[in-house]
């Protein structure tokens, strides 16, 4: 099967085609000719499938009649954190250049005032994260009656994060008589009952087990003998430096664990930086960035953080620790083997991870291969280091034009984990911060028009115009 089987349009066909795409991946086989006719789909599929342009696709052909309203977008597509929002906002990008179409992102971390001056002019497509879009809305900025296409990305993940009450809010404030597209890599109950209640008869595509693990991938274990966190930090070391590791990336349970291991991986000579939830927006996209320039050799990032990031070319991953639930670790060393590339994964276990390993070989139906190291001493690891030099400011990123410099941010920087004893104190901005508002469900804190937390002054060029022309 190619694309042009899928009765897509000629414009959109060249601009696949100009993607380097010829044949669609079994998702957006499935899902694409379903959502043209404006039928209900329940996508199941994992991160790294294809899944993404199996709703965007759809949704630009669908919108290529038509123009929006201000303040009332003809579309809206829900993502659970910031970076998956900005990724979904590059696929839009590339595949809808021959159309005339106006798009808005809005994530939380970025002023207020740039995004509405968009809503205000009318945007065909919405992007959002589901405290940035009600944050909108309920400053009166936004009317969401005009909404034809409805979609959720990663839903399973919005559950982990605690959006589940606003996404039912937001299906409470979208026109009944609307397209819903809905993906989600597993489905547990409480994804079902979400299904049932707010979509019309889907149309169910599923491609694969939710647990399974590509074949491309090189599973390994690492028993670390001295469990204590020094000994894991030098057999993570130890599994960094064997040969074929270009880059890499490590998962730590814990947020205060990421900063730890990645300032332990600085002071030993690794190209290595954190990225987690409470981090700076602006720092968060500019750390990116340097992990697929390749300036960043080895990203420590929590599930949070790293989900459903489309990270080309990760030659590794490193399970600093083994996840708690055992669907992650499939979600968490599908980051690598790739797009037709192979990748291996290194999963450190100690003698308290019994339990934990268990529910992951029952999983994904037998052990993965136990990799000796040789004796990675843990006395390398020195105690008691002053923290290294806090870094440089990190420049804001654009989302559109490459060629766009903004001035560097005044105001970045890194927020504290709670119980994070012994660090010093930092003065962080405050931006949206979509996962504590979640949890929190606190409303009424918000940010002040006009404040880019992360941006100083500047405000990025990219929130100034349409995503097109």
């Amino acid at each position: 099967m190619t694309f042009d089987d899928l009765g897509l349009s000629p414009n959109l066909l060249a601009a696949i085609k100009d993607a380097g795409y010829t044949s669609p991946t079994p998702i957006q086989a499935g899902a694409i000719p379903v959502a043209l006719t404006g039928r209900d789909v329940l996508g199941i599929a994992q991160t790294g499938t294809g899944k993404t342009a199996s709703f965007t696709l759809p949704l630009i052909e669908r919108l290529s009649r038509g123009r929006a309203r201000a303040r009332m977008p003809r579309s809206l597509i829900l993502c659970p954190t910031r970076e998956l929002a900005d990724q979904v906002a590059q696929n839009v990008r590339t595949y809808a250049k021959n159309h005339k179409l106006t798009m808005a992102l809005l994530i939380g971390g970025v002023a207020f005032a740039p995004q509405k001056e968009i809503l205000d002019k009318g945007a065909d497509i919405l992007i959002a994260t589901p405290g940035r879009l009600l944050d909108h809305f309920e400053r009166g900025g936004l009317m969401l009656m005009g909404i034809e296409i409805m979609i959720i990305d990663e839903a399973d993940r919005m559950l982990d994060m605690g959006f589940i009450p606003d996404i039912e809010r937001i299906f409470s404030l979208v026109p009944p008589r609307r397209q819903t597209l809905f993906f989600s890599a597993t489905m547990p109950n409480e994804i079902v009952r979400i299904v049932n209640t707010f979509l019309k008869d889907p149309e169910r595509v599923e491609v694969s087990r939710p647990a399974q693990t590509a074949d491309t991938i090189k599973q390994y274990l690492v028993r670390v003998d001295n469990g204590s966190p020094a000994g894991k930090r030098a057999a993570l070391r130890a599994a960094i430096r064997r040969d074929g590791v270009k880059n890499g990336i490590v998962f730590c349970n814990r947020k205060r664990d990421v900063d730890i291991v990645a300032r332990s991986l600085q002071r030993h000579g690794f190209s290595a930086a954190p990225i987690h939830g409470d981090l700076a927006q602006v720092q968060r996209m500019k750390t990116l960035e340097d992990f697929k320039s390749g300036e960043v050799r080895i990203l420590v990032a929590s599930d949070v953080a790293a989900r459903g990031l489309d990270i080309p070319a990760v030659s590794h991953v490193f399970n600093f620790d083994i996840p708690r639930n055992a669907d992650d670790y499939v979600h968490r060393i599908g980051r690598t083997g790739r797009a037709g590339l192979t990748g291996e994964s290194v999963t450190l276990v100690t003698s308290d991870d019994k339990k934990s390993l268990a529910n992951v070989v029952k999983l994904i139906g037998g052990e993965p291969e136990t990799l000796d190291l040789g004796k990675a001493a843990p006395s390398a690891e020195a105690t008691g280091e002053a923290a290294p030099a806090e870094a440089r400011t990190p420049a804001p990123e654009t989302i559109g034009d490459e060629a766009s410099k903004p001035s560097r941010s005044r105001r970045g920087g890194r927020s504290r984990s709670k119980g994070d004893a012994g660090q010093a104190k930092e003065k962080a901005p405050a931006p949206a911060n979509d996962t504590a508002r979640a949890k929190e469900q606190k409303p009424k804190e918000r940010q002040k028009d006009g404040e880019a937390a992360g941006f100083g002054d500047h405000v990025p060029e990219f929130l100034l115009r349409s995503a097109f022309g």
